[in-house]
């Protein structure tokens, strides 16, 4: 069994650090209740990307929190992460897998109810609903799919799954009750003033929302 938590899963973005090392900010974010973190980079070299991942997974090793390295399965072998996540336009799960082997996580996005029902024919180990809502910090995204979109595809799906795409302490809630195990963010933690508060407001959110549903089932 893998061992990994959804609950507040973050996304790393540099752009929206406001300057600060991103092992800090990842740290902190960790010291406040972030349970998964995948490291994603679009601008900068292979080198940097690997060299930055080698931090980033030395920094979240005491912590026993995973690294999951975005689109590049290069770059998660060389650097031996826990996990990959990739999006419909990237390298084919079952290569991936092959590559990997069935040890790592796997994660895959899915943009509509035909992406969650060809997922369910995998053995990924959990699906990213992307987008929720719109969202500046990825421009190449499917249309926002609202919470209905995310109890749809909860309803159907086989997999663990996290919502992401303009996700913030207002409706953090709502996403959680639409059935989705844990959110995903950028901007909410990259771009907060102290990291660690803004994940353990989240945290907090996301435990409240899951004991009020747990009791309703009750």
């Amino acid at each position: 069994m893998k061992d990994f938590d959804l609950t507040l899963y973050l996304v790393t973005d540099r752009s929206l650090s406001l300057d600060r090392p991103l092992e800090l900010v990842v740290e902190e974010a960790v010291k406040g209740g972030v349970t998964m973190v995948q490291l994603r980079e679009k601008t900068c070299s292979s080198k940097e990307f690997y060299d930055q991942a080698l931090r980033l997974k030395k920094c979240l090793k005491p912590y026993n929190v995973p690294l999951i390295i975005n689109d590049r399965l290069d770059i998660a072998l060389a650097c031996d992460a826990e996990g990959l996540h990739i999006g419909q336009e990237d390298i084919p799960y079952h290569i991936a897998r092959k590559i990997l082997g069935k040890n790592k996580i796997i994660g895959l996005s899915v943009e509509n109810i035909q992406d969650a029902i060809e997922a369910n024919k995998l053995d990924i180990d959990y699906i990213g609903i992307s987008p929720v809502f719109g969202t500046l910090t990825k421009t190449d995204t499917a249309q926002a799919l609202g919470l209905s979109g995310v109890r749809d595809i909860t309803q159907i799906s086989k997999h663990p799954s996290v919502g992401i795409g303009g996700i913030n302490k207002s409706n953090t809630q709502d996403i959680i009750r639409a059935g989705a195990d844990g959110i995903s963010v950028v901007s909410a933690i990259m771009s907060a003033n102290n990291p660690r508060l803004a994940a353990s407001e989240l945290l907090e959110i996301i435990i409240k929302s899951k004991n009020k549903e747990s009791n309703e089932v009750e």
